[in-house]
This record gives C-alpha cells, structure tokens and sequence, in this order.
C-alpha cells in the first residue's frame, strides 16, 4: 500500500485509536457511563429510557448523538475551506485538542455537557480521518475494523494471498490500540479523575506535530539516495 499522505500513516492511525479509547473509556467511567465513540449504545440507552418515561435519563444518551453528529457536519465543512498555512484536519485537531481540554474543566454536575463536548470532538475525528494506510478505517468505534479485519483474515486463509493478511493484521492492530487507549485511560482516571482528559490531548498534540511531516518528499529524497 503506497501511502503519500502522512494523515493515512499507520503511526498517526495509531496515536488517533490510542485516543479514541481513552475518550470512550473516559466518558463511560468519569462521566456517568455515557459513550462518546459508540453511539450506537447510546441510541440503545436512549430508546430504553425513554420506553420507560425516563426522559430527562433518556436526554443524556441522545444530546450526545446529536454531538457527534455536528462535529462531523463542522469536519466536513472544516474541508470546504482554505487554509493557508495549515492543512484542514491539522485545524480539526486544534479543534478537538482544545475541546478535550476544555472538558475537564467541567464539574460533575455538568457532566451532560462534558459528554456532548467529548463526542462532538469524536464526530470531528472520525470524519477528519477516515483512512489509513489507504484502507477505510475507524479510529473511534471498532466494529467496522473488526468486520473488515475478520473479512480479510478470512480471506487469507483461503486464498494465502499476504495483503489479504495485511491488511486484516492492520484492522486488528487498529483495535488493539483502541483497546490500550481505553487501559491507559483508566490508569489516569484513577489519579487524575475529570483531568485525566488532557492526558488524551498529548496524544492528537503529537498528531498534529506528525503532520507537519511531508511524506512524499520523504520518499522522494529516499529514492535519490
């Protein structure tokens, strides 16, 4: 796979996933078991809540939703602009950096709005990056990764093609990453409770540095050499 973009690099894939289960393992276990990746779960705790006329309950699943769905309507538009000195999904990554750290200032009580802030920042990235490695990829949920990871596996094994286990090698490392953000997510929360979100803002800081790296002329320089 030949990758030209630094923002479709495996090593900035990795920082985005190591992200994305810390701020789902923040969400869930700081701010009262709301999911800021997964909105599926919180379509599912809305309908329950609200099927049992626990609707102020039902709110907190479904204003984050609404979230996550702006902030992929604000990539989309962060794309349609021009930036001059900064590439568009170096600005999202402003973006969401400042929002992570803006939530943990937010006390408890106000836990609605930490959330809904969280999965807007989530909404950002998930559409901000949506390759890696020229694969379609998610950084922030899993379940896409596991079916095309299981798919391509699947299709190794019969065909003993090596992309095909490449590429299902990659999916899965991908969920491997998500799964040790949501480890060190927990580890901090422990010390650090609601500031333990700006702990997950080194890690798009570092994105955001990577980016500066021009990929292609990396390889051009390589291939003078």
């Amino acid at each position: 796979m030949r990758i030209t973009q630094i923002s479709e690099s495996k090593q900035l894939g990795i920082l985005l996933a190591l992200s994305g289960g810390f701020m789902d393992a923040y969400s869930y276990i700081q701010r009262g078991h709301v999911f800021a990746n997964a909105q599926t779960g919180n379509m599912l705790l809305f309908g329950i809540n609200l099927s049992q006329l626990k609707f102020l309950d039902a709110l907190q699943y479904a204003i984050p939703v609404i979230a996550f769905t702006l902030g992929i309507a604000l990539a989309e538009q962060l794309r349609a602009c021009q930036w001059k000195k900064l590439h568009w999904r170096q600005i999202a990554l402003i973006i969401e950096t400042t929002i992570l750290i803006s939530v943990a200032f937010f006390n408890s009580d106000l836990n609605l709005i930490a959330n809904s802030l969280t999965s807007f920042a989530c909404g950002i990235q998930v559409e901000t990056f949506r390759k890696i490695q020229g694969l379609s990829a998610a950084t922030t949920m899993c379940i896409g990764n596991l079916r095309s990871g299981t798919e391509n596996l699947f299709k190794y094994l019969h065909t003993k093609e090596r992309h095909y286990f490449d590429k299902g090698a990659f999916y899965y490392l991908i969920i491997f990453c998500f799964i040790m953000g949501a480890v060190i997510g927990n580890f901090f929360i422990h010390f650090m409770h609601r500031y333990a979100i700006i702990i997950c803002s080194w890690f798009l800081i570092a994105a955001f540095l990577m980016m500066f790296i021009d990929l292609e002329k990396e390889m051009n320089t390589k291939r003078k050499h």
